[in-house]
């Protein structure tokens, strides 16, 4: 088998005089030309704690593969960070971001003709877009993720990202003044490493944990701990097996491992994200998987993490009962997983988990699947005239199943969020906010900071809300997203007034708005499409090439 099947095509072509010329002037010898390249691909920015200790990791994997006598070589991409872009016209490019992440690691190695690839990720859409350039590319890799934030601390209370967000909405009604508020900000995210609670960061690592795309206690394993350095050195070492193997991310990426990973989100709780994202990482693998799959799994995997937003843990607490491996070992143990799946060690889930520890014995953080937090998974997949092409709801079981309320209708995050302040919003009210999809966003931006805002003002059992939009994986309440088709393309969404009377049912898994067809009819009559928000630049090129929701809004599929 040769290792270097790639980069051959530049270091042993004697056609190629001046490539080589180009890789002795970085310090390569003769000898190395003839090694495998090894792309490491680092999401490392100083902008955001989930990012900024990463290029030290990359360091960390180019020590591993030397270990092996391969050749690493760095490459950087962006990232947006969602903690500070959340509420601002910056959330617009989050998502995008997930995409131009995948465009510029499948470019870099390809163009560059790396034989492997590791990629070095943080922030929520670091994970999604590295995974879905790596199955693009296919060549053998490994996915490292920078780990967990240690929690802040305030009155001996537990803090992460989501507190300083929820503490807004507080001082907002007077329920706090604001030298507290300024205490929770100052002391809710301590260091390097990505949001603490089940949000989305933490639920796609602990996800491609399962899917079986990087090592054993990558997802679990803090950022700043010992284990995260060792286990950077152990992903580029392990690159060589891959290689002699020629075990590539589609042979490792099937339906079976997805479904694995779905089933852990839902195990854990995790977020609605998950959900947008491996409908991508599925499209990207050539692998068939809907939002039926999501229903399926969902109605036959429990609820059993009591993580934040919805609970009261962290991730650091999971890695202090034993980590991801021992939740899947856990779950492999109560036939919720396929342990035939090929993994990046080489062997399969089950082998990978025959000589784990289990739970520790009388944690509280995963319950038993015999008295679950809920009998069925959160991930809610409704349909109904107001989504006929499906939405996606949390609904953890303590938000209750079904709500009922009058719409009280903004036709953007800015109206909603000026709406919650001067308390346009009340009890029973579903709050619908929309032109926030992928095409009207543009972007789709996630709404942390009116669902926050809600919880804030001690409306979160109270109110409901629905959009196109997306939701944060630190939302929690009874939210609905993800509506498709979208407003601005014509959904009902877009036909929706104040005062209709909006139902939200997660045990038929429907969404109705009580308005008949005749006059949802006349309504469209006087509808028109939204003129672009944009005409030029990253987010004009973004609304005119992504699909809805529900595909994924992968932005190749045309």
């Amino acid at each position: 088998m040769e290792l270097n099947r790639y980069s051959k095509r530049v270091t042993q072509d004697d056609s190629q005089p001046a490539a080589q010329a180009m890789l002795h002037a970085i310090g390569l010898t003769r000898q190395d030309l003839s090694k495998p390249f090894v792309g490491i691909a680092s999401t490392g920015y100083e902008g955001n704690p989930c990012n900024m200790h990463l290029n030290e990791l990359a360091k960390k994997v180019k020590e591993g593969t030397k270990n092996q006598d391969m050749v690493g070589l760095i490459f950087n991409t962006i990232g947006v960070s969602d903690g500070i872009s959340m509420g601002t016209p910056g959330m617009r490019f989050s998502l995008p971001s997930r995409d131009i992440i995948a465009d510029s690691m499948e470019t870099v190695v390809e163009g560059m003709s790396y034989d492997g690839l590791v990629t070095v990720v943080g922030c929520d859409k670091n994970m999604p877009g590295a995974l879905m350039a790596m199955l693009r590319a296919n060549r053998p890799g490994i996915l490292v993720y920078g780990g967990t934030i240690e929690s802040g601390c305030h009155n001996g209370q537990k803090l992460d990202v989501v507190s300083a967000f929820e503490a807004w909405g507080k001082k907002n009604v007077g329920k706090i003044d604001n030298a507290e508020y300024q205490n929770v900000i100052e002391k809710a995210c301590p260091g390097a490493g990505a949001c603490g609670g089940m949000y989305t960061a933490n639920t796609m690592a602990s996800a491609i944990e399962a899917l079986g795309m990087s090592l054993p206690y990558n997802a679990s394993n803090p950022a700043l701990s010992e284990q995260k350095k060792v286990e950077s050195v152990s992903a580029g070492e392990a690159v060589k097996q891959l290689l002699q193997l020629d075990l590539k991310p589609k042979d490792i990426v099937t339906k079976k491992s997805i479904e694995n990973a779905v089933r852990l989100v839902t195990v854990l709780g995790g977020s609605t994200n998950a959900v947008l994202h491996f409908l991508a990482i599925a499209h990207a693998a050539d692998v068939e998987f809907t939002l039926k799959d999501f229903e399926r799994i969902s109605e036959s995997t429990p609820y059993l993490a009591d993580l934040k937003p919805s609970g009261k843990y962290l991730m650091e607490d999971v890695h202090d009962v034993g980590g991801i491996p021992a939740v899947l070992k856990y779950m492999l143990d109560n036939g919720l997983l396929h342990g035939d799946c090929m993994t990046v060690t080489g062997k399969t889930l089950s082998e990978n988990l025959s000589s784990v520890p289990g739970l520790k014995k009388g944690q509280q953080v995963i319950k038993s699947v015999n008295k679950p937090l809920k009998s069925t998974g959160h991930l809610r997949i409704l349909r109904g005239n107001l989504s006929p092409e499906g939405a996606v709801a949390k609904i953890t079981g303590k938000e209750g199943l079904k709500f009922t309320g009058k719409a009280k209708v903004f036709d953007s995050e800015w109206e909603a969020n000026d709406g919650i302040k001067a308390g346009a919003v009340e009890k029973g009210h579903v709050v619908v906010i929309r032109y926030e999809g992928p095409k009207g966003g543009p972007g789709m931006p996630e709404m942390l900071k009116p669902t926050a805002a809600l919880v804030g003002a001690g409306l979160a059992n109270d109110v409901a809300l629905i959009t196109d939009g997306r939701f944060s994986g630190g939302s929690h309440g009874f939210v609905v997203g993800h509506v498709s088709p979208e407003a601005h393309t014509g959904g009902p969404l877009a036909l929706v007034k104040d005062g209709d009377t909006i139902t939200i049912d997660a045990v038929l898994n429907t969404i109705t708005l009580a308005v008949s067809d005749t006059e949802l009819r006349e309504r469209r009559r006087s509808w028109s499409e939204p003129a672009d928000k944009f005409t030029r630049g990253v987010l004009y090129k973004y609304a005119k090439s992504v699909s809805c929701a529900s595909r994924g809004c992968v932005t190749d599929q045309y």
